[in-house]
């Protein structure tokens, strides 16, 4: 018997997408499960549409929160934890299929032969730089790295440091949890860490409304974190957040990694990314 799937997501206002996220789908999920932040538009009705578990809360800032309150909630073997603005590609719903399937030993071949390996890999270490260890080096397969797609004003970046984007975000059922201090934390997983090859696609940026929009979501929540850390606001500190950290993180990402491949977009994208620094800080000196 082959083992449930259940497709878990937290949501705000995400009528226009959550549809086309959940039909991309449908097709390897036993059950939707939908943590709903008391939105205001239809999305609770259309998550019904699919047969959607649907557990109406209050909207956190952090909404790694209610992300994990839908894992929590689910009941299949495996969990493929989603946001409304992705869709799963063809060729990802058959590997994920044939992913949680293998036994330990067809997983570590699995891993060992990704075409991609090698650029994973290198990723996956600037994550744990970052971040510490992700996962454990032994024990079983029970989390992977999904590589995302970003769409940014009509095009799927791939340079400029942007791809592969691995999210950890399919799991195995009591495996991995979010502590949901952070918005950019990365899962706790309690066994080994792989990675499947096939792409996520991430419709986060179709207008460039929708990326402002959501770029100053996350402004304000580096803004919040320097608040919590408390960051110096002296001359050294305003100078770097100011001059450095931008210019740095623009030439990296335009020239070490390529981003001006992707055209006038990725130019763009590196931009207005870098320009988030100067932004954070000037809100956490006026305290706004």
């Amino acid at each position: 018997m082959s083992k449930k799937l259940s497709v878990v997501l937290a949501t705000f206002n995400e009528e226009e997408n959550i549809g086309a996220c959940l039909e991309s789908c449908k097709n390897i999920a036993s059950e939707f499960v939908i943590v709903d932040g008391s939105s205001a538009d239809r999305t609770r009705e259309v998550a019904e549409g699919f047969g959607a578990k649907v557990i109406k809360t209050q909207n956190h800032p952090n909404f790694h929160i209610n992300k994990q309150k839908a894992i929590d909630a689910a009941k299949g073997e495996w969990i493929l934890q989603m946001d409304a603005d992705e869709r799963v590609s063809p060729d990802l719903a058959r590997e994920i299929k044939y992913v949680i399937e293998l036994d330990s030993a067809k997983a570590e071949k699995y891993q060992e032969d990704l075409s991609q390996k090698e650029l994973f890999l290198r990723h996956l270490r600037i994550l744990e730089k970052r971040d510490g260890q992700i996962g454990t080096d032994k024990r079983e397969y029970v989390a992977y790295f999904l590589p995302r797609l970003n769409y940014f004003l009509g095009k799927y970046l791939r340079y400029g440091g942007v791809y592969p984007d691995g999210v950890i975000r399919l799991i195995k059922n009591g495996k991995a949890y979010l502590p949901a201090k952070d918005v950019h934390e990365q899962m706790e997983v309690g066994g080994r860490v792989g990675w499947l090859q096939s792409p996520l696609y991430h419709v986060d940026s179709p207008t460039f409304a929708r990326y402002l929009a959501r770029n100053n979501r996350y402004i304000e929540l580096i803004r919040a974190q320097m608040v919590k850390e408390r960051l110096e606001k002296g001359v050294l500190t305003l100078l770097n957040y100011m001059l450095v950290k931008p210019a740095s993180w623009f030439l990296v990402t335009q020239i070490r990694h390529k981003g001006i491949l992707d055209g006038y977009q990725g130019i763009v994208f590196s931009f207005f990314s870098a320009l988030r620094f100067p932004r954070a800080y000037w809100r956490y000196l006026n305290n706004k």
